[in-house]
């Protein structure tokens, strides 16, 4: 493994073409603690499916259409001295939009007129208006730019293809179910009933627009005609459990889904809440969602501060650009691995202090131990890499045998990672290998030990392992702390 590469201990591909649509946030809203799992858990499921060949994309369904758009582009439009402004007018500001957005809300709930102008303005953006569209596309463009920030900072990739991007399929989709006698009318709705669910799939409105369900649908028949996608995997809360029962139970029925082993797979990957330490969803003190910019800066800030302190300690001298990449390595990380590290099926209480601990199930813990193996491998004046091609690892030690099982057992988490579709196994093996390694560095010396070559052959399998992990988790680890 050493000579050839942790790419050689990956299991094989389940599938060729995978689809993961994963974070999926709203326009003019700004991120807030609710995105944090379905962003970093579609992340390592997709890093995963990577590893083992696969090919995947990874698309982010952001919430740019639909009621909402024609509700604040009305909003704008009445409250604002310039309306919706100019063609190619200054972008606007993410944290106006929300405040705009909750005032629209608040007057579409209560005002029935407000509604109805807001409802004809989804139709008027729908029918390609020009300042309606040049207004939207600078709400998006504020938005986006927000979004990327955040996805730098927690080291995600994703492609942009939000619901607009289906709007021209909405039409021509619905006139192929209805020539097809898949429609009933239902409320003056045109809907698809699936077996086993009451409430209808409403594919058009009664008003003639088209909601989420009808972009669900034409996003799922383009996934699976244009992107030619074998699984798609689609993350989000537990809440949107019967929408998709009814998206696949549509798909199926109208023949664009098939069931048995040659058919296109399709999975919803649910997980529950981040809860607050008294046991509560995580707010802030006024009592709205804490928005996921703050949340990584107080995680930052807190890194930075015990990453300095260790540092002044040693009595050694770190520079700013190195305190800074430290700090946001480990803060970032530890945010991460405190989610990931959890069954996404279970809410679980989010804790700085916990998360922040050197000991215990942490990132901190296990970025740590890492830190401990480069150091050993720092230190010694010998070339690993050539000591891999003329040296074996022999295993004498109890401790050895220990720490090589372990390693040894890195292809079958990956593989039960992706079979049950569950990070928490790739966590549960990192943290079980670095505490293997620790018993390994109390018993068993490295550098000037009579069987130097072959253990520093093992710290070495170690620190690939473990750096594969931390890369499969989106984490990146510190060669030195």
């Amino acid at each position: 493994m050493i000579s050839e590469g942790i790419g050689s201990w990956a299991p094989p591909p389940l599938k060729s073409r995978i689809l993961v649509d994963f974070s999926s946030p709203n326009v003019a809203k700004e991120m807030h603690v609710g995105h944090l799992r379905s962003t970093i858990l579609g992340d390592i499921i997709a890093r995963t499916l990577e590893f083992t060949g696969a090919e995947v994309l990874r698309i982010n369904h952001i919430g740019d259409w639909g009621t909402q758009f024609g509700m604040l582009i009305q909003h704008m439009s009445e409250s604002r001295p310039e309306g919706l402004g100019e063609e190619g007018g200054s972008e606007e500001d993410v944290a106006d939009l929300q405040n705009l957005y909750r005032a629209a809300r608040v007057r579409f709930d209560s005002e029935e007129d407000f509604k109805m102008r807001s409802q004809q303005a989804v139709r008027t953006l729908q029918s390609g208006d020009a300042q309606y569209i040049a207004a939207w596309k600078r709400i998006c463009a504020a938005s986006r730019k927000q979004f990327r920030d955040i996805y730098r900072r927690l080291n995600v990739e994703l492609v942009d293809r939000g619901e607009s991007f289906y709007n021209p399929f909405l039409a021509p989709l619905v006139g192929e179910l209805k020539e097809g006698g898949y429609i009933e009318e239902w409320q003056g709705a045109q809907c698809i009933f699936v077996d086993n669910i009451k409430v209808p799939f409403m594919v058009q409105k009664s008003d003639g627009g088209f909601g989420y369900a009808a972009t669900d649908l034409a996003a799922l028949k383009y996934r699976l005609t244009e992107d030619k996608a074998d699984w798609i995997l689609y993350v989000t809360d537990v809440g949107q459990s019967q929408h998709f029962q009814q998206l696949f139970g549509a798909a199926r029925k109208i023949g664009l889904l098939t069931d048995g082993e040659c058919g296109v797979k399709v999975d919803h990957i649910t997980f529950g809440l981040v809860l607050g330490e008294d046991g509560k969803r995580l707010k802030t003190r006024s009592g709205t969602a804490v928005r996921l910019a703050d949340l990584l800066d107080e995680a930052k800030a807190r890194c930075r501060a015990a990453i300095k302190e260790r540092w002044d300690e040693r009595g050694e001298y770190i520079s700013e650009e190195d305190l800074e990449d430290a700090a946001s390595a480990m803060g970032y990380g530890a945010v991460k691995y405190a989610d990931l590290k959890n069954n996404r099926m279970s809410n679980y209480r989010f804790s700085y202090d916990e998360m922040l601990h050197t000991k215990g199930n942490t990132a901190v813990y296990l970025m740590y131990a890492y830190a401990r193996l480069c150091g050993i491998l720092r230190n010694t004046e010998r070339d690993v890499v050539e000591l891999a091609a003329n040296e074996k690892i022999v295993l004498e030690h109890e401790k050895e045998v220990a720490l090589a099982l372990q390693i040894a057992r890195f292809p079958e988490a990956v593989e039960r990672t992706i079979r049950e579709l569950l990070p928490n196994r790739l966590c549960e093996y990192l943290c079980e290998l670095s505490n293997v390694v620790n018993g390994f560095h109390c018993e068993c010396q490295v550098i000037g030990s009579e069987r130097e070559a072959s253990r520093l052959l093992l710290c070495q399998a170690t620190v690939m392992v473990k750096r594969a992990c931390f890369k499969l988790l989106g984490i990146s680890p510190l060669n030195r702390i």
